[in-house]
């Protein structure tokens, strides 16, 4: 088992961790969209480093089901964060695009995220503290 010390970095490191990701969560709901919304965009323009992926790319990104994409896309498309294009030869193929609402809605909620990633950056390297401080368990303890 790992040492007490390293044990305590990890949690740490996980925890602050989680609370970036809870803040991101939070920028994109203030923006009415949902963190999964969030996420496609960011996979649509930076996973594959073309500005566009396909559904089997967005899974892979979002680590979830193929038809769970499928809904997440259409639904995107629905409120006019990405369009569909469908590929010449074959049909089945579909590349996503955002949309000039999305890329506007992606730049605000990274902007957001990378200041505050910038926040956490020496933080996150720095010992872990002796506990959260606005744990509820731990007051009084």
């Amino acid at each position: 088992m790992p040492q007490l010390e390293t044990l305590r970095r990890l949690a740490w490191f996980r925890y602050r961790v989680r609370c970036f990701l809870r803040f991101s969560e939070q920028v994109a709901r203030s923006l009415d969209i949902t963190p999964q919304q969030h996420q496609l965009l960011l996979g649509v323009a930076g996973f594959t480093g073309r500005g566009w992926a396909t559904i089997s790319e967005l899974a892979e990104f979002l680590q979830g089901r193929h038809n769970a994409v499928v809904g997440l896309v259409q639904r995107a498309v629905e409120r006019g964060l990405v369009r569909k294009a469908q590929g010449e030869k074959d049909r089945r193929f579909v590349k996503v695009h955002l949309t000039r609402k999305g890329v506007s809605l992606l730049d605000r909620i990274s902007r957001r995220n990378i200041a505050e990633l910038r926040a956490l950056q020496l933080e996150i390297m720095k010992s872990p503290q002796p506990r959260p401080r606005e744990v509820p368990a731990a007051q009084g303890t």
